[in-house]
This record gives C-alpha cells, structure tokens and sequence, in this order.
C-alpha cells in the first residue's frame, strides 16, 4: 500500500512540472505567432494600399471622371473603393493626394509641381499618393509601441485628348 501512495506523489509532481515547462514554451510561442500576425498584416495593408494608388493613377491618365465630381476628387473615391476599406471616411480620404508635375525641358530629371486648379494636362506626371496612413500593432512590444507609418505612391505620364479635348475640371 504505501508503493501506491508514493506513485501519486510522484504523478502529482509531474503534472506541476508539465504546467509550469508548458507555461514557460508557451509565451514565446505565443509571442513569436503575435509577431508573425502582426506583420504579415502590416504588409498586407501597405500592399493593399499600394495596389489602390496604383489603380487611382490608371484611372487618371485616362481623364475618368465619376457622378459628376472633377477629376482629383474622382481619383480619390477610385483609391477609396480599392482600398477595402483602410481608407474609409474622410480620416482616409484626407490621406489621399493628387498631384501634377511638367517636366522641365531644360532639365529632364527635374519636375515641377502644379499648383490647384491646372495640371491634368497632356504629357504632365500625375502622381496620387496615400501619405500618413497608420497602423497600430495589435500587440506592441516596447520596441514597436508607436504606430506604423505607411507612406505609398504611383505616378505615370497623362494621356493624350484627341482631337479638339479639353481636360476635365480638377
């Protein structure tokens, strides 16, 4: 009988050991999922917003305009729709930039922007940009407390009009 009594003391201890090594694997484990989660998420929304500029500029150079808005504010909405939802509300349309730039004949690696109200000319750069988007990690380690800045842009050279084409109001 005593054998007995001793085998679960010793049963008893073990399944304290087991607690306490699974405790001890566990956060790290727990921690480095955490980690993998966390960026894998940050990369997908930079690569989500990348993709949503990107389509913002191939609806630029073609002078799209939608429900009767001008052309920058047309632009906008399109980054918003592909965006899925990260740049929803005005917080994210406030993060969307249009801009135009001509290219100085003189110096053909220089450019220079336009001001509001010209620019979506023939030949002139249109770049439409996310600037200031921020991600706040789901599990901030002391290292990675401050949020994310993600910053994306695209530009591409503006088409032609045709015959007699004006470009629509920006």
């Amino acid at each position: 009988m005593s054998g007995g009594v001793t085998g679960r003391r010793r049963t008893a201890g073990r399944r304290g050991n087991a607690l306490l090594e699974m405790a001890i694997v566990a956060l790290p484990l727990f921690g480095l999922l955490f980690s993998i989660v966390d960026f894998g998420l940050a990369i997908f929304i930079r690569s989500t917003l990348q993709h949503s500029v990107r389509e913002g500029v191939r609806f630029a150079v073609t002078y799209g305009t939608t429900g009767g808005k001008c052309q920058d504010a047309s632009i906008a909405e399109k980054v918003q729709e592909s965006a899925m939802g990260f740049l929803a509300g005005s917080d994210g349309a406030a993060k969307i930039k249009v801009r135009y730039f001509a290219v100085d004949e003189n110096n053909p690696g220089q450019f220079t922007e336009f001001g509001a109200g010209a620019g979506n000319a023939p030949g002139n750069i249109v770049e439409v940009a996310v600037e200031g988007y921020q991600y706040k990690w789901l599990a901030p380690i002391y290292w990675s407390a401050d949020p994310l800045n993600i910053n994306v842009r695209s530009a591409d050279r503006m088409e032609g009009l045709g015959a007699g084409g004006a470009p629509p109001c920006r």
